[in-house]
């Protein structure tokens, strides 16, 4: 099979780095703690702009945000955030850098109650992808009931930057549900079908 005749979701477009990204990672089953750790900051970080600005940045925010080590990150200080703040790599955007820490300090409580990020968010979905099968881009939420509860909770944990639709957002990319249009070439490939 050509490039060319590869059938993408929508909304990778023809960008190579999109492309790369939806067809090794989107959706893909994610349970490593500190990755989905890093994939909750990030889209938390992309509210209100574009994913692909992220993914354009990401390898700089894996750079300066200590590879999203939560232990590091929960030690931030004043001066730290300051110089983050003047760093044209990341959004400077100050309640979305100050998210980074409140949600390194969230998920550290988290684990001090004996909870991985892994086992938790995955509860969500019974530990198992949900099979969505989804045949044009109208058919895919925004949010969804379990998206709601997941920032409910989220919130109440002392996450920000965790509404339902940054919530969904994350469930889609790292795998908790199928978003993938069924004529995209992934989704029979995560399905198993």
């Amino acid at each position: 099979m050509t490039q060319d005749a590869i059938k993408r979701c929508w909304w990778c477009g023809d960008d190579e780095l999109y492309q790369h990204y939806h067809d090794h990672e989107w959706g893909t089953p994610l349970h490593d703690d500190r990755e989905l750790f890093e994939f909750l900051c990030l889209e938390g970080a992309q509210a209100g702009l574009s994913w692909i600005t992220i993914l354009r940045k990401r390898e700089h925010y894996r750079e300066v945000f200590d590879n999203f080590d939560a232990d590091r990150i929960a030690r931030y200080d004043d001066a730290k955030i300051a110089a983050l703040l003047q760093d044209p790599g990341i959004v400077r955007n100050r309640l979305k850098v100050n998210g980074f820490v409140k949600n390194a300090r969230a998920y550290l409580e988290m684990r001090q109650q004996g909870l991985t990020l892994d086992s938790y968010l995955w509860n969500f979905v019974d530990g198992e992808p949900l099979q969505n099968r989804r045949t044009t881009m109208a058919d895919v939420p925004a949010t969804t009931a379990l998206s709601d509860a997941m920032a409910k909770d989220l919130k109440k944990r002392g996450f920000t930057f965790v509404g339902s639709t940054i919530c969904y957002a994350f469930m889609q990319a790292a795998g908790l549900v199928n978003d993938h249009l069924t004529d995209c070439f992934r989704h029979p490939q995560l399905t198993g079908d």
